[in-house]
């Protein structure tokens, strides 16, 4: 299982409508509202050997409302 989590830059005004289409996406787990740069971060788990850029552009890119992204590859969790 890989994990990443993809950090969603929104139109204006539309954050909460992305987070409510994200959340129903089987691979992503959690959706978090953040400060900063971008609105929302969410937590993904994609099975080994799923190309991660075309998850990325497939589907996180193409929810309405999403302008810009920036995904970052977790490799190992720490309990």
């Amino acid at each position: 299982m890989q994990t990443i989590f993809v950090m969603v830059k929104c139109e204006l005004g539309r954050a909460y409508e992305v987070a409510d289409e994200a959340v129903d996406i089987e691979q992503v787990s959690e959706v978090h509202s953040i400060s900063g740069q971008y609105d929302l971060m969410l937590k993904c788990y994609l099975e080994d050997g799923t190309d991660i850029g075309q998850f990325v552009v497939d589907t996180a890119q193409k929810l309405p409302g999403v302008k810009d992204t920036f995904t970052l590859i977790a490799y190992k969790a720490f309990a």
